[in-house]
């Protein structure tokens, strides 16, 4: 019973000996440390510790010797080449008057540092959306009735150099026409249905090694463990062809892109709480996302190119949201990491 209620908990525990060898992990911790509790266990408490200094380690040995609590807030750890803070805590369990071993926990506070940042931004995008589709439809109306006046106008004339004019107010507002259209994003339902999720990132690197023409490299790193995800196709392969194109054209169509999957646990969207969840990476070695820009990706019309309409990254966010997902960013320069989130359904779980 206190096993199942462990394993349940969303805060990592941990259990070390008298030698700080872990014999025991929950589910929690070895989401945290992205490793099996088989590979975990025996492992010391320096070796998971490793942003640890040895003042911290002589701690732990004097909750050993002295029946002392620890804790220690806001510790940075490395682990998976990847630092996270936590809060520590780390309390002596008593056995025939001595201490036997210690109970770790740890309290991973990029977590919910997260969560809050994906509801603002949820908040926020919802908020962009509606107000442009509003501007949209705004936009749409009165530029169908002159793209008929010009229509009527062009009939009525006879001079080939007038016509010239018309034609270009027709042609520009057709184009316009398209621009609103996909500012008013995707307008229909996704057809979802059992799919997986390696057809759609094969589909799209294959058409951006065409349109590459052989300069660029293509690294795949794929999980063939993640289960069927219930999405729409086409919607999918529209979102990540939206993300990996962008990331071609900061590497100038030349570089190393790197296309990633993996299954997450116990990851929450929004508010909520998914078991299983897909994680599809965009990884590319390009000149990265200005801070100012950073914060702003995802909105409409927003763009660090001159050529650019910045339309695809709102588009493939309002895609993945439709499929109960989420897509994050995460820049330096030399590496720009696209993560696009799909929940799996509660069959897989």
């Amino acid at each position: 019973m206190y096993k199942k209620i462990l394993e349940h908990l969303n805060e990592a525990v941990l259990l070390f000996d008298r030698q700080l060898k872990l014999t025991y992990i929950n589910t929690a911790g070895e989401i945290l440390f992205a490793d099996s509790a088989r590979h975990l266990l025996g492992n010391s408490a320096i070796e998971l510790f490793k942003t640890v200094d040895s003042e911290q380690r002589l701690d732990l040995e004097q909750c050993l010797r002295m029946d002392e609590p620890l804790v220690d807030r806001e510790l940075t750890l490395d682990i998976m080449n990847q630092s996270i803070t936590v809060n520590f805590s780390a309390t002596p369990v008593i056995n025939d008057d001595q201490v036997t071993e210690i109970i770790v926990e740890l309290q991973q506070l990029d977590r919910h540092l997260r969560i809050s940042k994906e509801e603002q931004l949820l908040s926020q995008q919802s908020t962009v959306r509606m107000l442009v589709r509003g501007l949209a439809h705004e936009i749409k109306n009165p530029l169908g009735g002159l793209r008929g006046a010009a229509q009527l106008l062009d009939l009525e004339l006879d001079d080939p150099e007038l016509k010239e004019y018309t034609q270009i107010i027709i042609a520009e507002s057709d184009r316009l026409q398209g621009l609103m259209d996909k500012m008013l994003g995707p307008n229909k339902l996704p057809n979802k249905a059992l799919l997986n999720i390696h057809e759609v990132v094969e589909r799209v690197r294959q058409l951006v090694l065409i349109e590459a023409n052989g300069k660029l490299s293509v690294i795949q790193d794929y999980d063939p463990s993640i289960p069927d995800v219930f999405a729409d196709k086409n919607q999918l392969i529209q979102a990540v062809l939206n993300i990996v194109r962008n990331a071609v054209q900061a590497m100038e169509g030349s570089g190393v892109l790197t296309l990633k999957t993996r299954v997450c646990r116990q990851m929450t969207i929004g508010r909520k709480r998914n078991k299983l969840t897909a994680r599809i990476d965009i990884i590319d070695t390009g000149p990265g996302i200005d801070k100012e820009m950073m914060s702003k990706v995802f909105y409409p019309m927003i763009t660090g190119r001159a050529s650019g309409t910045g339309l695809g990254l709102s588009i493939a966010q309002s895609l993945i949201n439709q499929h109960d997902g989420m897509i994050e960013c995460d820049s330096q320069p030399g590496r720009t990491v696209f993560s696009i989130y799909l929940p799996l359904e509660n069959h897989h779980e």
